[in-house]
Parts: C-alpha cells; sequence; structure tokens
C-alpha cells in the first residue's frame, strides 16, 4: 500500500478533491443545499443526512438479525463520538414518534478508567457527574463501575457458559410476527403491548450502581497502579486494559441478566484494530475481534451495530445533532507518535486516509470477508470443547504441528535465551560441588520464570506477548492466577488418569 508522504512515481498525489459549489443539491432529494460531503461528490443536505445515518443503524441490526424482540442489551458507554452516537440512535429507535420501534430492552453501562490514565480525584468526580447527567437523561437503567472492581470479580468469569437453552426458541421471524399479532390484537387507546412492556421493564429497573469516587477502595486503586507499573510497553498496556475492560462488562452483563452487549466501533477503529492485531499475532481472532457479533463467551454475545459509520460522518452527526460527548483521556493520550503499536498503525492508516479517502474503507471491507474458525463459529454435538485462551476467551491458536512459523519462534526465543557457561578452573567443578544444593551456578533463570512457564500454555499467541512483558505475574487479578491454577491441576488430572479414558473413534459407515 502507498504511503502518503513517500516521493516516488509509482503512485501519484491525487487530484484536487472537488468542493461543494452554491449551486450544487443534496445528492438525494436534489432540492435542498447541502452542509456536508461524506464522500468525494456525496453532498448532503442536513435532513437526507440524518436519514441516511439513521438508516444505516436499523439495517445493520435487521440485516444480520442478532437481536430478536424483548431481548436485554447493555450499551457499552465510553463517552467518546462513536458510542454516544449509538446511544441516541437507540434512544431515538425506541421513542414514540419512531414509525419501526427497537424492540430490545436497554441498559448502559460505563466503566471509569482513570486510575490507570493519571486522573485525580477530583478529575474522576468531575468525568463521572458529566457522565451520570448524560446516562440519567437517556431514561435508560444504567451501571456506574470503576476498573478497580476487576479484583472483586469471580474467576467463574473466565469460563466459557454454554448458550442459553431456556433463550429464543423461535426464529427471528416468528418472534417479530408475535409481537405484530400482539400489537394488531391490543385494544383500547394505550400504547400497543411491546412498548408497554419494554416501559415496564425499564420502569423495574433502579438506577442503584451509582458508585463514587470516595467510596474508593485505596488498596484496590494502588493494586491497579501497581499492575500497570509491572507493564514494560505502552502497547502491551492498551491490551490489559481492553481485557480488564471486556471482563468487567462481561460480569456486568451476566450478573444483570443482559444477553448482547453493544460496542460503538466505528469503521476506522475497526480498520485500526484489524492491522495492530495482525501486528501482535492475533490473526486467529481477527473475525471475532472486528465482525459484527462475537460469541466467544457463550452466553453473551458482542455486537457491534457501528461498524459501518466512518469516524467522519460520526463526528459531522453529533455536531449538527448536538449528541453530547465527554472527552476522557487515555493511555496514550500525549504520548508519542511511536510509542506503542496502537498508535504506529492508527497514524499510518490516518496520513493516508488523509490523502487516499478510500484507504480506511478497502481495509474495513477486507476484514468483512474474515470467518470464524470452526472452533469459534459453533460445536457439533457431542463434540469436545475447545481449549480457550485464560485472557481472551479464544480457542488456543498455539496448537500447532511441528515446523509451523510458531514452533519457529519458539525455538529461536529458546536459543536466544540460552547462556554459554564460564569457564572453570581446572579440576574444580564450575559449582564447587553444590549441585546437590541449590543447582548449577550456571542457571541464570530469572525469578519467578517457572511461573511465567506454567501460565503460558494457559494462553493464545497475542495474550502472550502481553504476558512477556509483565515483570511480576503476582500483581494479576486474583481471578485470573485462580482459574490458572485451577486449570493446571485438571491438566494434570487429566495426565494422570490419561491411560484410563477412551478416545473418540471415528467410525465408518461401513464398520459394525
Amino acid at each position: 500500500m502507498c504511503q502518503a508522504q513517500e516521493q516516488y512515481g509509482g503512485c501519484g498525489w491525487p487530484q484536487g478533491r472537488p468542493r461543494v459549489g452554491c449551486a450544487q443539491k443534496c445528492m438525494k432529494c436534489k432540492e435542498a443545499s447541502p452542509v456536508l460531503v461524506i464522500r468525494v461528490g456525496d453532498a448532503f443536505c442536513k435532513a437526507c443526512f440524518r436519514e441516511y445515518f439513521v438508516h444505516k443503524f436499523r439495517a445493520m441490526l435487521g440485516k444480520n438479525r442478532a437481536i430478536y424482540p424483548g431481548e436485554k442489551v447493555l450499551l457499552a458507554l465510553s463517552g467518546g463520538p462513536a458510542s454516544s452516537s449509538m446511544l441516541r440512535q437507540v434512544q431515538e429507535g425506541l421513542s414514540r414518534e419512531t414509525a419501526k420501534k427497537l424492540r430490545f430492552i436497554p441498559g448502559i453501562i460505563y466503566i471509569d478508567e482513570g486510575a490507570v490514565c493519571g486522573q485525580s480525584l477530583a478529575e474522576r468526580a468531575e468525568t463521572l457527574l458529566q457522565m451520570e447527567t448524560i446516562l440519567q437523561a437517556s431514561g435508560f437503567p444504567y451501571h456506574l463501575a470503576h476498573l478497580e472492581e476487576v479484583f472483586d470479580l469471580p474467576s467463574s468469569i473466565l469460563q466459557h457458559v454454554p448458550h442459553n437453552p431456556a433463550g429464543p426458541k423461535n426464529s427471528y421471524k416468528e418472534a417479530v410476527e408475535g409481537f405484530i399479532r400482539q400489537q394488531r390484537q391490543e385494544e383500547g387507546g394505550g400504547p400497543p403491548l411491546p412498548e408497554r412492556h419494554i416501559q415496564e421493564k425499564l420502569a423495574e429497573f433502579c438506577m442503584q450502581d451509582v458508585p463514587r469516587t470516595e467510596g474508593l477502595a485505596t488498596v484496590q486503586t494502588e493494586q491497579l497502579i501497581q499492575l500497570f507499573g509491572s507493564v514494560k510497553t505502552l502497547t502491551a498496556k492498551e491490551e490489559l486494559l481492553q481485557t480488564l475492560r471486556n471482563h468487567l462488562i462481561l460480569h456486568t452483563a451476566r450478573a444483570q441478566g443482559y444477553s448482547k452487549v453493544m460496542m460503538g466501533d466505528s469503521c476506522t477503529r475497526l480498520a485500526v484494530k484489524l492491522l495492530t492485531n495482525l501486528s501482535l499475532g492475533r490473526g486467529a481472532s481477527l473475525a471475532m475481534d472486528t465482525g459484527f457479533s462475537d460469541d466467544r463467551h457463550g452466553d453473551v454475545v458482542v455486537v457491534r451495530p457501528m461498524r459501518e459509520y466512518a469516524a467522519k460522518e460520526i463526528a459531522f452527526y453529533n455536531h449538527l445533532f448536538g449528541v453530547p460527548t465527554v472527552f476522557t483521556p487515555a493511555l496514550d493520550t500525549k504520548a508519542l507518535e511511536k510509542a506503542s503499536i496502537h498508535r504506529v498503525i492508527e497514524r499510518f492508516l490516518y496520513g493516508l486516509q488523509a490523502e487516499f479517502p478510500s484507504t480506511v474503507s478497502t481495509v474495513y471491507r477486507t476484514g468483512e470477508k474474515l470467518s470464524a474458525t470452526p472452533g469459534d463459529a459453533g460445536l457439533a454435538p457431542g463434540a469436545a470443547e475447545p481449549e480457550r485462551c485464560l485472557l481472551c476467551s479464544c480457542a488456543l491458536d498455539t496448537n500447532v504441528e511441528d515446523g509451523s512459523a510458531l514452533q519457529a519462534i519458539l525455538v529461536s526465543e529458546q536459543l536466544s535465551q540460552q547462556r554459554l557457561p564460564a569457564a572453570s578452573p581446572a579440576g574444580r567443578g564450575c559449582c564447587q560441588g553444590a549441585e546437590e544444593q541449590r543447582g548449577c551456578c550456571t542457571n541464570t533463570t530469572a525469578p519467578g520464570a517457572d511461573a511465567r512457564a506454567d501460565f503460558l500454555p494457559l494462553l493464545c499467541y497475542g495474550c502472550r506477548l502481553t504476558i512477556k512483558d509483565m515483570t511480576c505475574l503476582e500483581s494479576l487479578p486474583l481471578y485470573v492466577r485462580s482459574e490458572a491454577e485451577r486449570r493446571k491441576r485438571r491438566a494434570l488430572m487429566k495426565l494422570e488418569i490419561q491411560e484410563f479414558l477412551l478416545e473418540d473413534e471415528a467410525v465408518n459407515p461401513g464398520e459394525s
């Protein structure tokens, strides 16, 4: 792919972009004057742009048919442009003035990450106050959580839960037709039954999950700061933060009975994420990390309805229609341009997008062609559950054959870590007969290396890189270490009784 700032004759600079003139009209209604240009030559007036924006959101949900009528959906709100715009779309979709209403029951979660981003208690309290004002104005039940709460999570959060058998048994079409029949049978002047049902459900929830910064445990805050202080690179810190955030959202969804989680990842963000994950060795899970639906947890499915929107479209919509947003500093705020792989990929894509407007869409469309592996797409009846990563819950991509690229990397790491023994005096052993007490003196194994060696086989390749950048594994939350111990004990037990287990053998139809 061409770089925007390279000077060579293979790819010329783009010609001057067409500007919107006074005589040009909206490309949709052909009457009103345009107020913005989304793509080259795509000029919209304000009314047509709003209709285009709303229709794209509804079409994404209707095309995938992932959310059934009456399901509880948790909206992950960060206060940024994309998630705030997603909240506005859900608000308008559930309003009475909407022709085709959304039929799910929404809730909102906001996670305060100020402790790891360098914010003081006063700054965090001010941010929470701004977010609470927006959440209360939405009229939906909301949950405010602090990132420190990950130290109180149970170890069961890392265990894969099968899909809920008590979920919707009918197809999506049958479920919608059932709601329509109930609407037609509704008598009187009151609201239709689905809308009344949603209003009653929303009224049942209370706004009690509102933690304050005054009640934060100082010990947990110090543990969180110590955890991120033990990570050496900004790249690993961002990956660890994303993992902990996902665990906290998943725990809230399971505890409150939500079966779906809506993320506000835009097309631009997913394009950056696709290239970043490729660079971090997460290619095996790209389909779930960037696709519309992510069912790696089983009972809770993550959906991304904003994945068709470019960052430019979202910014224009928020500006034209007054969508409130809250700016919160991130880990990479005020960081150098090459401080992390995330920043390098982001700057690379944004630089190309500034001169070649189809860059982001090309990367995004390429990611759309990816599909989940058979182990992630679903299990056949009676099939064994695949081994999953301890942190990201994806199917392990490290069980590969000899001669693979991963095996070559592991062998290179082992050879590079070996050191030649120092020359010993003639006639004397290198350890002077102390091998029986404390081992050979040439053993340069770092403290904690054995624990790390036991921990790495439980992780996928991408999460292994994150753990390798940590100086101390004892700072990890207790639920992670407890689940790791449980899996290691289970593996040892299976190894001990391996000779007594019956292996599944494929039987041909002709054999008896």
